[in-house]
């Protein structure tokens, strides 16, 4: 369905609920035409006038140079000319005093004669001026005169109702107090017409407009568009615009009731009316007549009654709008039985988000599953939890509802827009109309759809964030083995994730789609509640009562299932996190130019949210929900990584460490390791990478397994916080092992540690800052004393950004001694 269809043009088509435009003329603005001394630019019409104009000023510009040129060439004589002035200056001055001096004495006798004259010229100027003014007064009492014996004669056998509407509208540009003066009531009266003016145009005008009215409203009983537009056109004419516009309301109003009553028994089946989108369709098309009648009149209804006048039409059309529409509000709630289903939705229990979020009895293995394929098989029949709410059907009404309310949002964008001030600049918010907050239709929406869809959504998307969990799958063919190859592909996660964020896109997709902000205001922080307290409560309480990993005895290990689970649900935050992050970008995402490169485009949800603060309100609200969440999620996967980590990385790490070290001395100078080598029949550079080898091994068999089951994000900060420690506990091993090992032990100490570093910083070389204060340390402890003097002993400082302090640098350089 196709939003609201507008017709352009400005003539009165003929329609049901319009105006024929069998009889209007063409119409076409006044041109006038002023001499012009000469071709000009802007009176072009053609290309040969554009090169006619172009080259009079071709012409026009040798002229002017000539003469500049002449005057250049003239400047010698110029200033001579100039010399010769100011002679002649200094002699009329003294032609200046002989002058005044005659003034005063031979001309002060002519000034007053000419005093005298410019007094009685002024007076025959006010005379003129008042005879000018009884002229106009004259012949405007003609005018009168000739508009009421027109009218007068329009209106008698001839019956030309427009000429005696001619004459009237004449009339009316004489002023009244002309009309109602005594002059006017002393000249106009005749034998034929002998009552005054002013009595005579007030009868007229109350004839002629009884008269309009019985044969437009005749004209459109018969369905004679031509003649409508006759009588609607002669209404302002004779004074009587208000009443053309009533008239015109009602006609309009008309055919919009018996087009709304149509597409009602259009579809007089049952089963067709609770199926589809038929209420949706019947106020779609409501909103459609409407729009058309709007776009398609109001150019000639401004044109001829004024501009703005079709405001007052459309708040007519507004209040038949409030009860055709309120009828097919009411019969789709009665029909859809709303209140019924908000009854059942409000009164929903919820039962398994309840149940699970309950302590664990005694004997339970965990949180049942009432979907499962063994409950309800057999002899134990599942109880629904749709019972008594069919989701099918909700889904469904709330699709109809938005369908609704994003007509409703076009067809009152469209009406804002008309009702505009035209001095209003295009870039101007819209603003909702007062014809339409305060009108009826708009509060049944408020209360038959607005309020409905809130409720049902919140009931939608929790019941699908309960139902996701019901039917929750973990992925299966994961080992912590890692030569067994992995079933399915990464990223390992619960099917609850993925089935929630469809339902999450889904959901906040039909709530922009209804282009309410007030539904945005509802929805959007619904969405953010049910996420924060159900999905991740959900997914925090799996990882407390069924996946932490805790050995089964003391000083063991977690068993393996337990550790493959928790890393899924850590796995199931960091991906459902990403995926929201990605639904809500995807909608909040803006442009910055047209896909032809002309210009910047509006926010895209500007045009479903145009009034006002609207757009701000929006982006608001769904960057809350994103922020809100991500907090949420993030300090449980925090806090599940620390778990992970203290509770299967750490204790596993010191076995590492400690076969890494074994039988490590750095005190053994180099032919006593040349011997050990010797008599173990090994090669010397085999024995000296045997630290960074077997911590090599270990490494890969504690890591290995868990990177290729996490995602990389919580697989980085795992690795942090396990470099981190790892760190910490080669620190203490420098200085345990640097307090026995000697010079050639400490060479060997710093290449076993870079080894080591080395191993846990391949792929990911940042963390190689993690061990900085190591690898200073051991870079301290092997430094020759000249290079130590040299840099500046303790005070080292230039080309180094040190980690260590200058009493740690002291103490590490004295911690090999010697021998």
């Amino acid at each position: 369905m196709s939003a609201l269809s507008l017709l352009n043009g400005d003539s009165l088509a003929p329609s049901p609920g319009g105006i024929g435009n069998a009889a209007l003329p063409a119409w076409k603005p006044n041109s006038s035409s002023s001499p012009s001394t000469g071709p000009s630019i802007h009176d072009a019409s053609s290309l040969d006038d554009v090169r006619a104009t172009l080259a009079a000023l071709h012409t026009r510009e040798s002229a002017v140079t000539t003469r500049l040129n002449a005057l250049l060439s003239s400047q010698a004589d110029l200033s001579r000319e100039l010399g010769r002035l100011d002679l002649l200056r200094a002699n009329l001055g003294t032609q200046v005093i002989a002058t005044r001096s005659i003034s005063n004495g031979m001309l002060s006798s002519a000034a007053e004669t000419a005093g005298r004259l410019s007094n009685r010229v002024k007076e025959l100027d006010l005379e003129k001026d008042r005879v000018q003014q009884t002229l106009r007064v004259v012949e405007q009492v003609a005018e009168l005169k000739a508009c009421v014996h027109g009218v007068v004669g329009s209106m008698g056998a001839p019956q030309d109702w427009e000429a005696a509407a001619g004459y009237i509208a004449r009339a009316s540009k004489v002023p009244e107090q002309i009309i109602q003066g005594g002059f006017a009531s002393t000249m106009v009266p005749s034998v034929e017409v002998p009552d005054a003016p002013w009595i005579t145009l007030e009868n007229a005008k109350e004839s002629l407009c009884g008269l309009f009215l019985r044969e437009f409203e005749k004209a459109a009983n018969e369905g004679d568009g031509a003649k409508v537009t006759r009588f609607f056109k002669l209404f302002p004419l004779i004074g009587r615009g208000d009443v053309g516009l009533d008239v015109y309301g009602r006609y309009v109003c008309q055919g919009v009731a018996g087009t709304a009553r149509a597409t009602l028994k259009e579809m007089p089946g049952q089963t067709d009316r609770k199926d589809g989108f038929f209420y949706a369709n019947s106020l779609t098309k409501l909103f459609e007549h409407i729009a058309q009648i709007v776009e398609g009149h109001g150019g000639l209804v401004e044109r001829h009654y004024g501009e703005g006048k079709m405001v007052k039409v459309v708040e007519r059309l507004q209040m038949e709008a409030d009860i055709q529409g309120g009828i097919i509000l009411d019969t789709w709630s009665d029909e859809r039985t709303v209140d019924r289903r908000l009854t059942d939705v409000k009164s929903y229990p919820f039962s398994f988000l309840v149940q699970s979020f309950l302590p664990a009895q005694r004997g339970m293995g965990g949180t049942p599953r009432t979907s499962s394929p063994a409950v309800g098989s057999g002899a134990n029949p599942r109880t629904s939890e749709d019972e008594g709410v069919n989701m099918k059907e909700i889904d469904g009404l709330l699709n109809e509802i938005s369908v609704m309310l994003a007509r409703w949002s076009l067809y009152s964008r469209f009406l804002a827009g008309k009702c505009q001030s035209p001095n209003a600049a295009q870039d101007d918010a819209l603003s909702v109309p007062e014809l339409l907050s305060s009108s009826n239709l708009h509060r049944k929406v408020a209360a038959k759809l607005v309020t409905p869809y809130n409720v049902m959504s919140t009931f939608f998307f929790r019941r699908s964030v309960e139902k996701a969990f019901q039917l929750d799958e973990s992925p299966s063919g994961l080992s912590l083995n890692p030569n067994k190859p992995l079933d399915g592909n990464a990223p390992f996660i619960i099917s609850a994730v993925d089935d929630v964020m469809y339902i999450v896109s889904a959901v906040i997709q039909r709530c922009l789609a209804t282009s309410q902000r007030d539904v945005v205001a509802s929805v959007i922080p619904t969405i953010g509640r049910v996420l924060g307290s159900d999905f991740i409560g959900m997914v925090q309480r799996k990882m407390r009562d069924e996946s932490y990993p805790k050995p089964l005895v003391q000083g063991g290990f977690p068993p393996e299932d337990k550790i493959i689970s928790f890393i899924v649900l850590i796995n199931s935050l960091d991906v459902s996190n990403d995926y929201l992050s990605r639904i809500i970008d995807s909608r909040l995402e803006q442009q910055t130019e047209q896909a032809n490169g002309s210009g910047p485009v509006p926010h895209p949800l500007a045009t479903s949210f145009p009034f006002e603060q609207d757009v701000k309100f929006v982006t608001s609200a769904l960057a809350n929900l994103n922020s809100t969440f991500s907090s949420k999620t993030s300090e449980l996967l925090s806090d599940g990584l620390l778990v992970l980590f203290n509770n299967v990385i750490k204790p596993r790490l010191r076995p590492v460490l400690t076969e890494t070290f074994r039988d490590v001395d750095y005190g053994l100078t180099e032919d006593e390791l040349a011997e050990i080598a010797q008599q173990n029949d090994e090669d010397e550079d085999t024995l000296l990478d045997q630290v960074p080898r077997r911590f090599e091994h270990g490494w890969e068999a504690l890591m290995k397994p868990i990177s290729r089951l996490m995602t990389p994000k919580t697989y980085g900060i795992i690795m942090d916080s396990t470099a981190k420690y790892l760190a910490q506990a080669l620190e203490k091993r420098v200085t345990s092992y640097g307090s026995r090992a000697n010079p050639y032990g400490a060479i060997r100490m710093e290449r076993d540690f870079s080894g080591i570093v080395s191993v846990v910083a391949r792929g990911n070389y940042g963390a190689r800052e993690l061990f900085a204060r190591v690898t200073q340390t051991l870079m301290v402890i092997n430094m020759e004393e000249e290079e130590w003097e040299e840099l500046g002993g303790e005070d080292v400082e230039d080309g180094i950004e040190w980690v260590l302090s200058e009493d740690e640098r002291r103490r590490a350089r004295n911690l090999v001694k010697e021998y």
